[in-house]
């Protein structure tokens, strides 16, 4: 099933929504330091600069992300090479973070990728829905973020963005997990962390010959700046029912969380895109 187009992607994700039926009211989404915050009416992000001392940069910042990425407008650079990502399979944790589903590394590494000959480890991923970013004005039904952080601790994020359609090699190996924590949240248990076995990453090192580049910022409080983004430029899919499983554990007020789009303020985009023989194979 593709969702391109406004309609389709707005009827894909209110079904997404209606498929989750277990609704709670107890949990409220903090960040490190306690601060209540949220995707609707005074928690949400318009208000989220206001929240905190600490989340003063939700709103004076000048690299906020997400953003929408013009095609017409990014700057072709061949010098930034193919995304090398290095995975392998690991360990991994099954955790309700409150304002999103996330797969924790801790206890053994899942491998790093390699930006500017900086080496950034992973540390989680975690999904979003609908997309955060967004490319020539279309939303997608999920995003999935990959967050790396190197020993100096700075951070760099890899998305991919999925369509509904075929089913997600990687998420296959956690849907049953995936389903036990949507029973425990429907059990009031919120909160313990599932054991998701080891995760083969093979199917997520692909695609790394077309992405988007540029400096950003984290999509959450505190929206703390100059994370180096690549967003790959192949929409990958993911089925219905895998769409909804990313979603059901959380709170009604968290099924929707994805963070408006910001504005550029003058930052370049860029894009790596290594030439095939069939140029349109790597056309989102």
């Amino acid at each position: 099933m593709d969702t391109r187009g406004g309609t389709g992607n707005a009827a894909a994700i209110a079904l997404l929504v209606l498929l989750c039926a277990c609704f709670l009211t107890t949990g409220r989404a903090c960040d490190t330091t306690g601060v209540e915050f949220g995707y609707f009416g005074s928690l949400g992000p318009k208000h989220w600069g206001r929240l905190s001392p600490n989340f003063t940069r939700c709103a004076n910042g000048t690299m906020q992300s997400p953003i929408d990425i013009r095609t017409d407008q990014v700057v072709y650079n061949p010098y930034l090479g193919r995304l090398h990502r290095n995975y392998t399979a690991a360990n991994a944790t099954l955790v309700d973070n409150i304002y999103n589903i996330g797969l924790r590394y801790e206890d053994a590494p899942a491998g790093a990728v390699q930006i500017d000959r900086v080496t950034y480890t992973l540390k989680n991923i975690h999904w979003h829905s609908p997309s955060e970013h967004t490319i020539n004005g279309e939303r997608f039904a999920v995003e999935q973020h990959m967050v790396h952080i190197s020993d100096e601790g700075n951070i760099t994020v890899v998305a991919i963005l999925y369509r509904l359609g075929r089913p997600e090699p990687f998420l296959m190996q956690i849907q049953d997990k995936l389903s036990e924590l949507y029973a425990e949240a429907c059990q009031a248990e919120k909160g313990a962390p599932i054991p998701a076995g080891v995760l083969n990453m093979w199917s997520l090192r692909r695609y790394s010959h077309m992405y988007y580049r540029y400096i950003g910022s984290l999509t959450t409080p505190p929206c703390t700046e100059n994370v180096i983004w690549s967003i790959l430029g192949q929409v990958r899919e993911m089925t219905m029912e895998q769409a909804a499983s990313l979603i059901a554990p959380l709170e009604e007020a968290y099924r929707r969380n994805n963070r408006p789009t910001q504005q550029l303020n003058g930052r370049t985009v860029q894009l790596y895109r290594r030439f095939w023989k069939n140029k349109t194979s790597d056309t989102p």
